[in-house]
């Protein structure tokens, strides 16, 4: 079956991808959004991440646009508490969500900008002509599809539309490892009270500047440490986890936190076997650690598992070789760009390929860093467009512009670029920088003006 063709094609609907299709529809682009779960989201609800790592730069929102919408369309719904502070003091912010909701309002804004979307398609392979990406084939329930579009945008995570249509792409450190998979988990009934109690009379036992009388119910927002539980439980035998730290986050609900904790080192996760023993291994320890929780962690000896991810949490798979390429440099000095369509704070965030530890390297308080237009686009095919952490940077470059505020705000570039090149009659990946910041920054992104 092939359709007529569309302005734009989205394939993967993760953040990055429904951004993508929001800017691209609201910029009046007859647009298609492909996905292969029944459900939108991505990581952010098949693999629950979260909560989202940050808006900020200290004080500074630096994440606007159709990103900052979902927030405040959440809160609405009472389904996040919105920006709060990180107690641990890892970034300025963190934003709290409900996975579930959030596949509602993602179905719920896509429905309402009109963009076309078919669930339950597994993409298969691009459509070349003329050496021209011109569309791509997906396995469906119905058989095999084919759909077409004057610009195609790659939100698959893995660039498997770019992989397909022979753009050079790149995996991993200089030796190809990856960063580890982990699978996220949500326990409910927990007492937070009786947790903050415990980090009042342990201050050394948690990372925060918060000083032990403020460490209530209300500020723990997140913890990062109980060092002394997590060492004797390793030394007893009750879990076996590489990680060197216990971690988990508030929900918007006050007896409910996300766990990010598991952790499956030595992985390809473009390899099939490594993928299924990343999911296998990974729930396994989450069962690891609900025993540890409930016998070790003060307020959690109730705990229940109210939920895991669909799939394990992939940090990092194949990057696109683009007109221009990330660096670590570029991050930690907060280098600024003209054709600049993303800012971000995050710190560049190492997990340990093959085993416990995290190298963390920030940028100087307040600082931020951009990201350049040029990223998202390959070197041959300026008819495709590239959203979110496949992006051409540097291995240690990614471990930074993976996270979800800044893979939507890609999104939005990507869609919104898509469809000024429909309206200008340029390629795409060749459109006015100049007008395409003009509209981001009208459409509410935070860019530096």
């Amino acid at each position: 079956m092939t359709t007529a063709p569309y302005d734009v094609l989205v394939i993967g609907g993760g953040n990055a991808g429904c951004v993508a299709a929001l800017a691209a529809a609201r910029h009046g682009a007859r647009t298609m959004l492909i996905e292969r779960y029944g459900f939108l989201g991505g990581t952010a609800t098949a693999a629950m991440v979260g909560p989202w790592m940050t808006f900020h730069s200290s004080s500074e929102r630096i994440v606007g646009g159709i990103a900052q919408e979902f927030v405040e369309r959440l809160i609405a719904l009472g389904a996040s508490p919105g920006h709060i502070h990180d107690a641990s003091d890892y970034v300025a912010t963190i934003t709290p969500f409900d996975p579930e909701m959030h596949k509602a309002l993602l179905a719920t804004m896509l429905t309402d900008a009109d963009v076309r979307m078919l669930l339950h398609a597994w993409f298969l392979d691009a459509i070349i002509e003329h050496e021209r990406i011109v569309g791509v084939r997906v396995a469906t329930v119905g058989g095999i599809r084919e759909y077409r579009a004057t610009t195609v945008i790659d939100a698959t995570a893995d660039a498997s539309v770019a992989a397909s249509a022979g753009v050079p792409t790149q995996q991993g450190d200089e030796y190809g490892r990856v960063q580890p998979a982990s699978l996220m988990f949500r326990l409910s009934h927990v007492d937070l009270a009786e947790t903050a109690a415990y980090v009042r009379e342990h201050p050394d036992q948690m990372r925060s500047s918060l000083a032990p009388q403020e460490r209530t119910a209300n500020a723990l927002s997140a913890v990062a440490g109980l060092y002394d539980l997590w060492q004797r439980a390793q030394a007893d035998g009750i879990v076996h986890i590489p990680r060197e730290v216990v971690s988990f986050f508030v929900s918007p609900y006050p007896d409910e936190v996300t766990v990010n904790m598991t952790r499956v080192i030595d992985i390809d996760p473009l390899d099939p076997d490594d993928l299924t023993r990343a999911e296998l291994q990974s729930r396994m320890q989450v069962m690891e650690l609900l025993r540890f929780f409930r016998e070790r962690v003060p307020g959690f000896s109730h705990a229940r598992i109210a939920a895991t991810g669909a799939q394990v949490g992939i940090r990092e798979s194949r990057r696109i070789v683009g007109r221009y390429t990330l660096t670590r440099d570029d991050v930690l000095n907060a280098r600024t760009f003209d054709d600049a369509v993303a800012r971000s704070a995050y710190p560049i965030d190492v997990h340990n390929p093959s085993g416990s530890g995290t190298q963390t390297q920030r940028l100087a308080p307040g600082a931020t860093y951009e990201i350049p237009f040029r990223c998202l686009v390959p070197m041959e095919h300026p008819e495709l467009l590239v959203a979110g952490r496949c992006i051409s940077t540097t291995h240690e470059a990614l471990a930074s512009t993976r996270l979800t505020p800044t893979v939507m705000t890609l999104g939005q570039a990507a869609g919104t670029a898509a469809a000024l090149g429909k309206d200008g009659g340029r390629t795409a990946g060749d459109c006015d920088s100049a007008l395409l910041r003009a509209s981001l920054i009208a459409d509410g992104v935070d860019l530096r003006r």
